[in-house]
C-alpha cells in the first residue's frame, strides 16, 4: 500500500558561494511520496569533490542557489507511493542524486533505487556508490585495461583513486599513483608505487618508473598539466580524463574549463599516433535512454560491492560526521589532509 503521510526532513542547504560554515541547517515536511516515487532515509551520504566545486559556482551543470547538495547516498525506504513495490520499505537501496542527498530523508524515483545487500555496512557501501561506479567504468567500460598493464592513477589517495587503485590491482594491473607524502604509506598498501604530486619534476618521476610509457593514465586535474599526462601513455594507450580540479578556485565560467578540454582531447583523437582519448562522464546516456543508462550503474555497483562483501575492497573512509555538522565535514574534505572519503551520516 502507498504512503499518504509527510515526512519531516533535515536538510543542510547551500545558499551561494560560501564557505563551508555558510552553509544552512533547516527542517522541512517532505510530500507524500507521489506516483513512482519512494522515501529514503539516508544512513550514509558522504562528500565528492562536486560539492566541493558546487559552492564556488564551479561544478559544470549545477542548478541555481539555494539547493540541498549531496552526490549520492545509502538509505532505507521508509514509504512508496502509486505504483511502486509496498516490498521496497525497510530495505536498504543505494541512489544517485547529483543534489539533494545531504538530508535525513529525500523523495527519490524507486526506479533509481540500486539494492545494497544487508552484509555490506551502509557507511562502507557509500564510499563506493559514485566513486565505485565512476573506478568501475572508467578502468573497465573507458580505457578497457588488460590484466598486466601500467597505468597511472592521479590523486590515489582520493575517493575514485583508491577505489580505482584497489580495482586495478585486483585485476593484475600495475598502478603508479600521485600523492602528497603525507598519504604515501596509504598508496602503497593499497597496491601501488607513490610518486609526490607536488613534486616539480613528479612527471619526470612518473616517465622514469615507466620508461616506455604506460597503458592508461586516469587524470581528474585537467588544466594544462593533462599534456603531461597524455606525454605518458605508450603507443596504443589511452588517456581518460574525468574532471577539472585545476580549475577549482578559479574565477569565471564553470563551463569554459571543461570545454578548452573537449577540445583538447579531440584533437589529440584526430592525430595518426595509435593513442586515444577520452572525458569520462557518469551521465552520459541519461537523457537518451534513462533505463539503459540506470541498468548499467546497477550492474557496476553491484559488481563493486560483491567485491566489498568477498574483502578485495576495502573501503577507506576518512571520517564520519554527523549531519548537522556537514560544514565540518565539507571543510576537512577539502582539507587535502585525509584519505579516502568523508562519510555524513544521521544525527546520533
Amino acid at each position: 500500500m502507498s504512503s499518504t503521510a509527510t515526512t519531516s526532513a533535515t536538510e543542510i542547504v547551500l545558499p551561494g558561494k560560501v564557505d563551508p560554515d555558510g552553509l544552512h541547517l533547516r527542517t522541512r515536511e517532505l510530500p507524500a511520496p507521489g506516483e513512482g516515487q519512494a522515501v529514503l532515509r539516508m544512513d550514509a551520504t558522504g562528500v565528492s569533490f562536486a560539492e566541493q566545486q558546487m559552492r564556488r559556482g564551479k561544478y559544470y551543470d549545477q542548478p541555481p542557489f539555494p539547493f540541498v547538495p549531496g552526490y549520492d547516498l545509502v538509505g532505507t525506504v521508509t514509504a512508496v507511493g502509486p505504483g511502486v513495490d509496498p516490498a521496497l520499505a525497510g530495505r536498504r537501496f543505494a541512489a544517485i542524486t547529483k543534489v539533494g542527498s545531504w538530508a535525513s530523508h529525500l523523495l527519490v524515483d524507486a526506479a533509481d533505487l540500486m539494492p545494497v545487500p544487508d552484509d555490506v555496512d551502509p557507511v562502507a557501501a557509500e564510499t563506493f556508490v559514485v566513486n565505485g561506479i565512476t573506478a568501475w567504468q572508467l578502468l573497465h567500460r573507458t580505457a578497457k585495461v588488460r590484466p598486466g598493464s601500467t597505468v597511472v592513477v592521479l590523486g590515489a589517495n582520493g575517493g575514485v583513486g583508491s577505489v580505482l587503485v584497489q580495482l586495478a590491482r585486483h585485476a593484475g594491473i600495475t598502478v603508479i599513483g600521485t600523492a602528497s607524502p603525507r598519504h604515501h604509506a596509504t598508496v602503497e598498501a593499497l597496491g601501488a608505487t607513490p610518486v609526490d604530486y607536488r613534486d616539480p619534476e613528479m612527471y619526470d618521476r612518473l616517465r622514469a618508473l615507466a620508461p616506455d610509457g604506460v597503458d592508461a593514465v586516469f587524470d581528474h586535474v585537467g588544466g594544462d598539466g593533462v599534456e603531461q599526462s597524455w606525454s605518458l601513455l605508450r603507443r596504443g594507450g589511452t588517456l581518460v580524463s574525468y574532471g577539472t580540479a585545476a580549475s577549482k578556485d578559479e574565477e569565471g565560467s564553470s563551463q569554459l574549463p571543461v570545454l578548452k578540454l573537449f577540445a583538447r582531447l579531440n584533437a589529440w583523437n584526430a592525430l595518426p599516433n595509435g593513442r586515444s582519448a577520452h572525458f569520462y562522464n557518469l551521465w552520459a546516456g541519461r537523457r537518451r535512454c534513462r533505463a539503459s543508462w540506470q541498468r548499467r550503474m546497477t550492474e557496476d555497483l553491484t559488481e563493486v560491492l560483491r567485491l566489498v562483501a568477498e574483502g578485495v575492497l576495502v573501503p577507506q573512509i576518512a571520517a564520519r560526521v554527523p549531519l548537522a555538522d556537514a560544514a565540518s565535514a565539507l571543510a576537512l574534505a577539502e582539507s587535502r589532509t585525509v584519505a579516502g572519503k568523508v562519510v555524513i551520516v544521521p544525527a546520533p
